[in-house]
């Protein structure tokens, strides 16, 4: 197992630094998400900490991703982000079941915090409806992912110093 303390996770001027991860299938109304992810962190942690992106074609490919990072030490926590569609076939559902069973397991293996900022709303429409409210929807998540990450981090912080 690597387990990584809080200590392993600051970047070398001392701050938290966190890994994005975005599929790139719907793109464009993804990209908002990290887009509010980085404007918050930057927003709280008054431009101190560091937002590294990185971008996979689909939501699968995210666990593996996730992973790789969380081994790497350099970050507090890592967050995903992605929209899983239900185009009218049952598919989404085992997609989204793999993928939040595989960020979760990364946390568990790892000890980093892996964050979902992964949508999966029923019957998406490729409409300027869904588009716009998903859109913004985004936008929410991504701030409450960034709030998610500098309270897990702290927390963190807080059980490094008990242990």
């Amino acid at each position: 197992m690597n387990q990584i303390t809080n200590q392993d996770v600051k970047n070398k001027e001392g701050n938290m630094s966190f890994a994005m991860i975005q599929a790139k299938w719907h793109g464009d109304i993804v990209g908002n998400c990290t887009a509010a992810f980085i404007a918050e962190i930057n927003k709280q942690t008054d431009g101190m900490s560091n937002v590294d992106v990185f971008d996979v074609p689909g939501a699968l490919e995210i666990p593996l991703i996730a992973k790789k990072l969380a081994r790497t030490g350099k970050y507090s926590a890592v967050v995903a982000t992605a929209l899983i569609v239900d185009g009218g076939i049952y598919r989404h559902d085992f997609v989204s079941h793999a993928v939040i069973d595989g960020v979760m397991q990364v946390q568990l293996d790892t000890g980093i915090p892996v964050l979902s900022a992964i949508l999966t709303p029923h019957h998406f429409h490729n409409s300027d409806e869904h588009h716009s409210f998903f859109s913004e929807h985004f936008k929410t998540k991504g701030q409450e992912a960034a709030d998610a990450c500098i309270s897990i981090t702290k927390l963190h912080e807080k059980l490094t110093l008990i242990e």
